[in-house]
């Protein structure tokens, strides 16, 4: 999935783990990452968390897509540090799932917590 992924690519997110309702994703935080405090901007926080959290609930044939999600900043980041986002199926009813995505800095500091709302639609995923 990543392979075709665009936006996470141009971020320059990099996977270190995948498998079935697990996910970690990490990201160089760079100069154009971050807003007009020189800290990260939220929203790319967001996006790393939403990339582990996307690859964690599609393990099979059928497209998984966000349903909801939130997000809790609890630290700030800058220019140069790693985050890594770890993303874990909690719980999994029919087409729906929840998943919980703890991102943390270089230091193992948690930076955000994230919480997704999937929805398995009944979609094959595009071929390569």
């Amino acid at each position: 999935m990543l392979q075709r992924d665009r936006a996470s690519a141009a971020l320059g997110m990099v996977v270190e783990r995948d498998e079935p309702g697990e996910a970690v994703v990490s990201m160089r935080v760079r100069a154009d990452m971050t807003n007009g405090f020189a800290i990260t901007h939220g929203g790319m926080v967001f996006a790393l968390a939403d990339t582990a959290f996307a690859m964690a609930c599609n393990e099979d044939d059928e497209v998984t897509v966000a349903a909801g999600a939130d997000i809790v900043f609890l630290k700030a980041t800058r220019e140069g540090q790693t985050l890594t986002a770890h993303a874990r199926r909690r719980a999994a009813s029919g087409r729906s799932g929840l998943y919980d995505v703890t991102v943390t800095d270089e230091t193992g500091d948690v930076v955000a917590e994230f919480r997704g709302r999937s929805f398995t639609t009944r979609r094959e995923h595009p071929g390569d």
